[in-house]
C-alpha cells in the first residue's frame, strides 16, 4: 500500500485537500462508534473491511473502456489513481520520508500494533518474534520501543540478523540448523520461555512453537500472522 498525493476531494470532504499525502488503508476508522473510543481495537463498526469490491454506496468508481471494475478491499492501491472514501485514508506528515511512511498503513503497523496495543510488553521483559519480515520487525520495533529487555528473532532466512538488530532486535536464532525445535533453542536464551511471544508467519507448527516458548502461565502468546492452512 503505497504512500499517495491526494488529486481531487468530494464535495463533503473537510479533513483533506488537494496535494496532502496520505496512506489508503482497509480499515475504515470513524472514531465515533463503540469500537473506535474503546481504545481496545481498530476494528470499526461502521467502516469495516469491505470485500465486496464495491464503495460504501455499494458502486464502483473504476472502469475501464466501459467494463466495471473493482475495488481490492478498501483502497484498491494496485492501480495509479483510485477513488477511496475518506474514512480508509490517513493523512501524514509530508517530511516524512514517502517511501517508508508506506509501511505505516499495513504490515509493519501491525506487528508494531501487537507488542505496543495487544501485548502492552512491559519494561525489562523478554519478547520472541518468529518471522521476521515486515510484521515482524514492526512487532521487534515496537517491543524496543515499550523497553523489553532481551527480543529474539526467529527466522530462518541468516539475511534476516542484520535486518533485525536494525530494528531493535538483540538475540537472533535461525532454527534450520539445528536438531532442536525453535522452543528449545528460545528456552536455552531465557530458561523458562519468554514473557511475550509474537507470532508472524501464520505456520501452523510454528504457532505450537510460540506457545511452547512463551513461559507457563504467565506469558502471553499473541497470533498475527493468517496462514494459507486452517
Amino acid at each position: 500500500i503505497k504512500c499517495s498525493v491526494v488529486e481531487s476531494i468530494g464535495d463533503e470532504v473537510r479533513n483533506l485537500k488537494e496535494g496532502d499525502f496520505i496512506i489508503p488503508t482497509y480499515i475504515g476508522e470513524c472514531e465515533e462508534c463503540e469500537n473506535c473510543v474503546s481504545g481496545k481495537t481498530n476494528v470499526c463498526l461502521t467502516h469495516p473491511v469491505r470485500l465486496t469490491g464495491l464503495m460504501p454506496d455499494n458502486s464502483s468508481r473504476l472502469s475501464i473502456k466501459g467494463q466495471k471494475l473493482y475495488h481490492v478491499l478498501s483502497c484498491a492501491t494496485w492501480s495509479e489513481y483510485v477513488v477511496v472514501d475518506v474514512n480508509y485514508l490517513t493523512k501524514v506528515d509530508p517530511n516524512i520520508n514517502l517511501a517508508y511512511a508506506s509501511f505505516i498503513s499495513c504490515g509493519f503497523s501491525t506487528g508494531y500494533g501487537a507488542s505496543w496495543k495487544e501485548a502492552k510488553i512491559e519494561t525489562g521483559s523478554t519478547v520472541a518474534v518468529f518471522g521476521l519480515g515486515a510484521v515482524g520487525l514492526g512487532a521487534i520495533s515496537g517491543a524496543k520501543m515499550m523497553g523489553a529487555s532481551k527480543i529474539i528473532g526467529i527466522d530462518k532466512n541468516e539475511k534476516k540478523k542484520e535486518i533485525g538488530e536494525a530494528f531493535g532486535m538483540t538475540h537472533f536464532i535461525n532454527p534450520s540448523g539445528s536438531d532442536k525445535s525453535p522452543s528449545e533453542l528460545v528456552k536455552e536464551l531465557c530458561g523458562m520461555g519468554v514473557d511475550y511471544c509474537i507470532e508472524c508467519t501464520g505456520v501452523p507448527t510454528l504457532l505450537t512453537q510460540s506457545v511452547e516458548a512463551t513461559k507457563v502461565g504467565i506469558g502471553k502468546t499473541i497470533a498475527v500472522g493468517i496462514g494459507a492452512e486452517p
